[in-house]
């Protein structure tokens, strides 16, 4: 039951992560995008759509990252150029999200498509107690192995990063030097939209092979939260991600399992997790965050 708990902790966790990873780009560069939830139910509609119509997954993905980039760039035009309200900004885009799947989404429920299933990796699946948890994925979770420290190297030992940390900290000192806040700003959000559009179509092409409405079921919030939890550190987000995936899991496997238990309360435990964390980390957290995202929360507090 332990290894089910946690195969099922890196299966449902991966799109958590993917969230969370593109989350931690923007907040890097001084935005926070509470739409994220928005953008990965945009990526999971658009992804599982175009699977539909194309019979190919991979088409969906594509076309689940441009659907999440796509909102992410209204964000970024919002408070980038506009200067609005970030809170304000992102809560309204998700409110558009919900309005625009639930519109055109009613068509694809209840279909089948050419879904991305599990593939056990030859020697490495046979692994006792390892193997079943990590080698017996579909091959979206295998990527995400790569990408987390893949993305943790671009942010902390690359000039792109050192330019993304920059306008997350002292943004002046970009103009200074002749780069554009805005442009790095907007590259951003943008990719954090990406990954967010990536993760959601990660639930509805691999993990639960189907749409439905609002399926996203506050992940996409758990992804921002994750982003403070693990200090804004791709690295730290896989472990959080996986850890907030198991408690997701929990309830079907217990059920699975035979033993009797009340799903609701169950279903509420990652949000109680989530909560928990916040309030233990709380004002620490803030204080350790990039200098212009404090900005974002003492403004919101004011």
């Amino acid at each position: 039951m332990i290894v089910d708990v946690l195969s099922g902790g890196v299966s449902g966790g991966t799109s958590i992560m993917y969230a969370a990873l593109g989350e931690t780009v923007s907040e890097r560069a001084g935005i926070i995008n509470l739409g994220t939830e928005g953008c990965m139910l945009m990526g999971a509609f658009a992804g599982f759509a175009v699977t539909s119509m194309t019979g190919s997954p991979w088409l969906g993905m594509l076309a689940a990252a441009a659907a999440g980039g796509v909102l992410a760039l209204i964000h970024a035009i919002l408070v980038v150029s506009r200067k609005a309200n970030q809170f304000a900004s992102g809560l309204s885009l998700l409110f558009l999200a919900l309005g625009l799947t639930a519109l055109y989404g009613s068509g694809y429920v209840g279909q089948k498509i050419n879904a991305f299933d599990p593939i056990a990796i030859p020697g490495l699946s046979s692994i006792p107690f390892i193997g079943p948890i990590l080698f017996e994925q579909n091959i979206l979770t295998y990527i995400s192995y790569f990408v987390a420290p893949l993305m943790w190297f671009i942010i902390f030992r690359t000039r792109i990063g050192l330019m993304l940390r920059t306008a997350g900290e002292r943004s002046e000192v970009l103009t200074v030097n002749g780069y554009s806040v805005v442009k790095v700003r907007y590259i951003a959000v943008v990719t954090g939209g990406i990954f967010a559009g990536i993760g959601g179509a990660y639930l509805s092409v691999a993990y639960s092979q189907s749409w439905f409405e609002n399926m996203i079921i506050g992940r996409g919030f758990i992804a921002v939260a994750l982003v403070v939890f693990a200090a804004w550190d791709p690295l730290k987000v896989i472990g959080g991600a996986y850890l907030f995936g198991s408690a997701l899991a929990l309830s079907p496997v217990l059920q699975a399992n035979g033993y009797e238990v009340n799903q609701f309360a169950l279903d509420m435990l990652p949000f109680v997790l989530t909560l928990l964390l916040l309030v233990f980390l709380g004002k620490r957290a803030v204080n350790s965050s990039p200098a212009e995202l404090r900005k974002v929360f003492d403004n919101a507090r004011a």
